[in-house]
């Protein structure tokens, strides 16, 4: 019982994953739909290579949660039939993708209308990995995770983390981001409501328990890590919507700060997520 540290492979993963995601979204609409001139098109492009980055650290990082990691590519022995598969397939498509619009567009061969076709897939790629993750967790002999909070707490960390995040590298690229209000509010009601799903979750496993253990035990520091959680993502926000209703705008060091606090919290709230596996044993009630 406890925190499930043990798995912080996946934990980087799934919220790093996760955040990228949302941050391609953020990108990629300033991209479509920002009417960049030549100058500000590079440095955004410049800047979108931390997206790839992040992504190659969550992808080295699930694979030190395998039993050997130069067997990584077994993964994909089963797409279509393993969830796990659809993940990691799902998962190296949308890096594919997205990384090879990224070395095209950094190179100048990308057309500009093929360049906004081309990222329309991959945010739509990212939606279906950010699903596919979730799917991993559907397993109906784990009453903690086979509910609609997995796939809901995935999907908002995706726009918690990711508005931050995208914000964050076309701040760092020159550009002044005219939705950044509509994008720091987003963030805001995602965190909302995060908050409800917590407390409606941490209700409900006091209802679900099997022959030899019950839910609510798992993590005796539910509340306690959930606050911490909640406290630490609160705070990185701050660092971006503080500045930003007061001049109009936050620096970029600031929503760096802010940034690794709202990871640390997703984090802290992933770690509660992977200690509540149990298994049905002989019977599950609730």
């Amino acid at each position: 019982m406890g925190m499930g540290w043990h798995e912080w492979p996946l934990m980087l993963f799934t919220v790093l994953g996760q955040s990228v995601v949302g941050a391609t979204l953020v990108m990629a609409g300033a991209v479509i739909g920002g009417n960049l001139n030549e100058q500000q098109g590079r440095a955004v492009h410049r800047s979108m290579f931390c997206l790839w980055l992040l992504m190659g650290i969550a992808f080295v990082a699930s694979t030190l949660h395998l039993g050997s990691p130069l067997r990584a590519f077994n993964s994909l022995n089963r797409v279509g039939a393993s969830a796990l598969s659809n993940e990691i397939a799902s998962g190296a498509l949308f890096f594919a993708v997205g990384g090879f619009y990224w070395l095209l567009a950094i190179l100048g061969r990308m057309p500009p209308a093929l360049g906004k076709v081309w990222l329309w897939v991959t945010m739509a790629l990212g939606v279906v990995f950010v699903y596919a993750m979730t799917r991993v967790y559907q397993i109906d002999t784990v009453p903690t995770w086979h509910n609609g909070y997995t796939t809901l707490n995935f999907f908002l960390t995706t726009l918690i983390c990711g508005p931050l995040l995208g914000v964050l590298l076309l701040r760092a690229a020159g550009l002044a981001v005219s939705a950044r209000y509509s994008l720091a509010i987003l963030s805001v009601v995602a965190l909302l409501a995060s908050l409800c799903a917590v407390m409606m979750q941490g209700y409900e496993l006091a209802s679900i328990n099997s022959s030899v253990q019950q839910a609510s035990t798992l993590i005796p520091q539910y509340g306690q890590l959930m606050v911490g959680r909640l406290v630490l993502v609160v705070s990185g926000l701050g660092c971006w919507i503080c500045p930003l209703l007061r001049r109009g705008n936050a620096s970029v060091m600031g929503m760096v700060l802010g940034l690794i606090l709202v990871i640390a919290g997703e984090l802290v709230g992933r770690g509660v997520f992977y200690g509540l596996h149990m298994t049905v044993g002989m019977v599950v009630a609730g």
